[in-house]
């Protein structure tokens, strides 16, 4: 099927699947949104104003029955394992939102099922693909920071809501399956962990601390913070020649809600305006660094491609095991007020 469209079904048609899946989805050369399961009122009002000409369904089953190459699980965090090992057991390729699993026993029992099944699997990192950390990969290829020390990455802003909604399955999973999995992608396994949270609930946070050693040598601090009023920089990377910072989000989540799609924007898609340029810091000086394009529009073209048998899939399924596994180790230390060994993630 090196030429076929890949038709890709949606289940949950919430905040990630209408912004952050749909549009991508539509938008993808060699995609084609083929369906979305949803039961709510709401949510099918929503579909047929943004994507009228795409069918609805009530279950999954019925997504299956009226034909779909691929599928992807945008459903409350809690369903994401039976979701997607169901569809994994039907041979139909699944992308699953993030977190992948609850824990890092359930999202190596799916890695293991797709491996065992020969069907293929992978967690929407779609962060990876942020403008700001592709610039933070220039960067250190270039060996502009020199021998980087520490790394600090924030997810903190104002929501009207009190507290995180339930179907996120707490701050540490929700915004820590982010943050978490680009300190792995920049540095490397994690050897400890340190965490302090604040709870609201049982399983939920709404701010979140957690320090990372490296096998590498780096540190990394990630923090996510639900209702801060004067949130952290994005990032501030350091090393022995200079530290890079970042006050700002990536701007694609605020293009996608407001409307706008790879398709409609094309090349100008993914690019931020100089005023949220990165500033590099030296004790020379310091200098506004050029981001680059923010790239979520590969990932379901990337997708789409590894499902054809042209390419792999964007991102490994066991990166989310490595991530879960840290998720649990800081879970552990928060809880105990302990620095935790992180275990190998073989497989």
């Amino acid at each position: 099927m090196s030429d076929a469209v890949v038709r890709i079904g949606l289940v949950g048609y919430g905040f990630g699947g209408r912004y952050f899946h749909a549009p991508l989805i539509a938008s993808a050369p060699g995609c084609a949104l083929a369906g979305v399961v949803t039961r709510s009122p709401d949510r099918r009002a929503e579909l047929a104003h943004d994507h009228p000409e795409v069918a609805v369904f009530d279950t999954v089953d019925d997504l299956v029955a009226a034909g779909v190459s691929a599928v992807t699980v945008c459903t409350p965090a809690a369903t994401h394992t039976a979701v997607t090992e169901g569809l994994l057991r039907r041979g139909l390729p699944v992308v699953c939102d993030k977190p992948f699993a609850l824990d890092a026993q359930a999202a190596r029992q799916t890695v293991e099922l797709a491996e065992r099944e020969g069907v293929l699997v992978t967690p929407y990192q779609n962060r990876r693909w942020d403008s700001d950390l592709l610039t933070i990969r220039r960067l250190l290829e270039a060996g502009r920071l020199g021998e980087v020390r520490r790394f600090e990455s924030a997810f903190e802003r104002w929501a009207p809501e009190p507290e995180p909604p339930a179907a996120g399955g707490g701050l540490l999973r929700d915004f820590g399956s982010h943050l978490v999995d680009q300190a792995l992608h920049l540095f490397g396994p994690v050897r400890r962990v340190y965490a302090e949270t604040h709870a609201v609930g049982p399983e939920s946070e709404d701010d979140v601390l957690v320090l990372l050693q490296h096998t590498s040598g780096v540190r990394s601090q990630v923090s996510g913070a639900w209702r801060q009023s004067a949130p952290r920089p994005r990032f501030r990377l350091s090393g022995r020649d200079a530290t890079f910072v970042v006050t700002s989000m990536d701007g694609q989540e605020a293009a996608l809600v407001a409307g706008r799609t790879p398709a409609g924007e094309g090349a100008a898609w993914g690019r931020e305006p100089q005023t949220a340029w990165g500033t590099l810091h030296r004790s020379t000086g310091s200098e506004a660094v050029p981001s680059e394009r923010g790239r979520w529009d590969q990932f379901y073209e990337q997708f789409a491609a590894a499902v054809r048998g042209t390419a792999a899939v964007p991102v490994d399924p066991w990166d989310a095991v490595a991530t879960a596994t840290v998720l649990d180790a800081a879970r552990r230390s928060a809880a105990e007020g302990t620095t935790v060994d992180v275990p190998p993630t073989s497989h």
